[in-house]
């Protein structure tokens, strides 16, 4: 029961990290937000797995840092949809798809044949992307393609991590991770220029919230609940991150969702969780 709450907490967190993220490229660019972020997220998870760092060989921090470059590559693409998006509700469906497009990576890099569940779910999610993005006729917008590609790297993501996780603890995993994208955030803003914007209070305040509440607590959170629930339970819990989402636009954003977006982030959650309770009777 303990781990389930702790996974109820990561996604609740999770979603305040969406409208957290929103505030902060209001006035910080992306770039840098992401790189600085995630760096400071790091070394805030570091003290709880600290002396596991000296056990990680050369191969292993080779494995990670090349993983964490694909999470690095995913989220300048997310934070550069959420800094132009009209609707942050929509762009938590259409990433929550990652858990769909995932099983299609890991056919294509390493020949693992998708379940029959996955074949059951597929095309429910596309009837769900299709209520989602196409209200203004066959025209996707910018921010809808920018979440469908750091979907898809996020996918790819999940599939490589998996393969290296049997051999580091995911604490770790998750530091190493997401130290790699700070240093590589930071590297990328500074090959980048940027215009004047001035670091307010503001600005501040939900920088740290995202930084320390919506990375830090939140990973910590998820691993800790993930330890002591099984998969299957354990996914459809997560799957709850674009519906929080949902609520803390209307009810603090104020974003106004049309009627049949809301139908296509209903078709999308249900193919996930089509999915999952599928996934362990149809083999």
């Amino acid at each position: 029961m303990r781990g389930m709450i702790y996974l109820i907490i990561a996604t609740i967190l999770a979603a305040i990290g969406w409208g957290a993220s929103k505030m902060v490229v209001m006035t910080i660019p992306g770039d840098i937000f992401i790189g600085t972020r995630f760096l400071l997220a790091s070394f805030v998870l570091a003290p709880f797995c600290f002396k596991q760092f000296r056990t990680l060989t050369g191969k292993q921090i080779l494995a990670l840092s090349g993983v964490g470059l694909v999470l690095s590559f995913a989220l300048q693409v997310w934070v550069y949809a959420v800094s132009i998006t009209t609707s942050l509700a929509e762009g938590a469906f259409i990433m929550s798809l990652a858990m769909i497009i995932a099983p299609i990576i890991s056919w294509i890099l390493f020949h693992n044949k998708p379940n029959k569940a996955f074949w059951i779910a597929l095309p429910i999610s596309v009837l769900g992307m299709i209520l989602l993005t196409l209200g203004n006729g066959w025209k996707l917008e910018a921010s809808q393609l920018g979440f469908m590609l750091s979907a898809l790297l996020l996918s790819m993501h999940f599939v490589l991590n998996k393969r290296i996780i049997g051999s580091v603890t995911p604490l770790l995993s998750i530091c190493v991770q997401l130290f790699i994208v700070g240093i590589s955030g930071c590297l990328y803003a500074s090959f980048n220029s940027h215009p004047p914007f001035e670091i307010t209070q503001h600005a501040i305040f939900w920088f740290l919230i995202s930084t320390i509440v919506a990375t830090a607590i939140r990973y910590l959170a998820q691993t800790l609940g993930q330890f002591s629930v099984n998969i299957e339970t354990a996914s459809l819990i997560m799957i709850l991150e674009p519906v929080w989402t949902l609520i803390l636009s209307i009810s603090v954003l104020h974003e106004v969702v049309a009627p049949q977006k809301i139908i296509g982030g209903a078709v999308i959650f249900l193919s996930l969780f089509v999915y999952i309770k599928l996934s362990r009777r149809l083999k």
